[in-house]
């Protein structure tokens, strides 16, 4: 699998999910499908190395790029006086409307913790290993993102719509 025919296939048999992890950390289609791309390109020189096991690599690669690309947007907002039209939701999506407002509120570690946790279902050691940082510290940012999507959210819209019971 460490051909080039093997990133292809990798590619086309993990594109969804990668694309849902991003959508999930960015919170939009257009960044997400950005962030992917930008995080294949930045895996093909190490592919390689990574071949027999791509997948965390490449998330470990998505997670710091979106950090990046949070802490060089925060200073790159501009103000204007015309503002955008809001669109009107379909009233069943509300719950999720809402879940990813309060995820977008949280910040990049605590997002991509409770992403890889709750959404793709890593255990903690896994998502620790993902991100380079101590499980410990996986732990304490996923009891504090849990912690802030509960006071962002309604009780009965609530956490439970990531399916973490409370």
């Amino acid at each position: 699998m460490a051909t080039p025919e093997g990133f292809s296939e990798f590619v086309l048999a993990r594109q969804a999910a990668l694309l849902r992890t991003a959508y999930l950390l960015t919170g939009h289609a257009q960044d997400a499908e950005d962030l992917v791309q930008v995080a294949l390109v930045k895996v093909v020189p190490q592919w390689r190395r990574i071949s027999d096991n791509p997948e965390p690599y490449v998330r470990r690669v998505m997670v710091n790029e979106n950090i990046s690309r949070w802490r060089r947007r925060r200073w790159r907002e501009h103000t204007t006086d015309d503002l955008p039209e809001v669109l009107a939701h379909d009233p069943d999506h509300a719950e999720l409307l809402a879940v990813r407002h309060a995820l977008a509120a949280l910040a990049p570690r605590q997002r991509a913790v409770l992403v890889l946790r709750y959404y793709e279902g890593l255990s903690e050691a896994e998502i620790a290993s993902t991100l380079g940082i101590a499980p410990g510290t996986v732990k304490s940012q996923a009891r504090d993102g849990l912690a802030r999507l509960r006071q962002a959210l309604p009780a009965e819209e609530g956490v439970e719509a990531l399916g973490v019971r409370r």
